[in-house]
């Protein structure tokens, strides 16, 4: 777990490091949870769970998924808990994207905040050559519909590896462990749904 793995740049870093920071301190403290708690609950250290709280530094998309787990929550939920407004309605160009300078993994929020609402929808984008695994998903249980826009993927649910191009869509309930992958000469963009 170090702190290179959950150091990210985002746009306009400031404002949202610093609305993210207070959202993951209110969440923490509704618990009633010590930052000693939460780390021990999300595998994210107690030093890099401090910066991300006093918006020193922002998460990857890996630490991202590892506290919206503690906390029960899908990764996007856990943003969306720094949200103040939630319209039905949100434009490409509001939509958050988070990028992790460890792989170049991009990860658009396409769906609008919403308390009350189980679906969502993300967009992932990977560089060729790239691998990123999950020990365990977010929230466990949540079915996902995977739909390939474009490149090629190699998604490992559970220890059966799924090869997809563009057009597929692949339908699983998560519990376990993921791993995305793609080849050495083209990268992938997708959806996924999740309810």
């Amino acid at each position: 777990m170090g702190n290179s793995s959950s150091v990210v740049a985002l746009p306009d870093v400031d404002s949202l490091d610093r609305q993210i920071g207070a959202g993951l301190r209110r969440l923490r403290q509704s618990r009633g949870w010590s930052l000693e708690e939460l780390a021990t609950r999300s595998g994210v250290s107690r030093a890099t769970l401090s910066r991300l709280e006093n918006a020193e530094v922002s998460a990857t998309a890996v630490a991202l998924c590892k506290l919206a787990s503690a906390f029960g929550l899908t990764a996007s939920r856990l943003l969306h808990q720094v949200e103040t407004e939630a319209s039905p309605l949100i434009r490409r160009s509001e939509q958050p994207v988070w990028d992790d300078p460890a792989t170049g993994f991009a990860r658009r929020a396409v769906s609008p905040p919403a308390q009350n609402l189980a679906g969502e929808v993300i967009e992932g984008a990977l560089p060729a050559g790239t691998v990123i695994a999950y020990d365990l998903p977010p929230r466990p249980g949540l079915e996902h519909h995977l739909v390939m826009l474009e490149g090629a993927l190699t998604l490992t649910v559970e220890g059966v590896a799924h090869e997809l191009r563009p057009g597929d869509c692949l339908r699983y309930v998560l519990h376990g462990a993921t791993r995305f992958e793609t080849p050495p000469m083209l990268g992938a963009r997708y959806l996924i749904f999740m309810v």
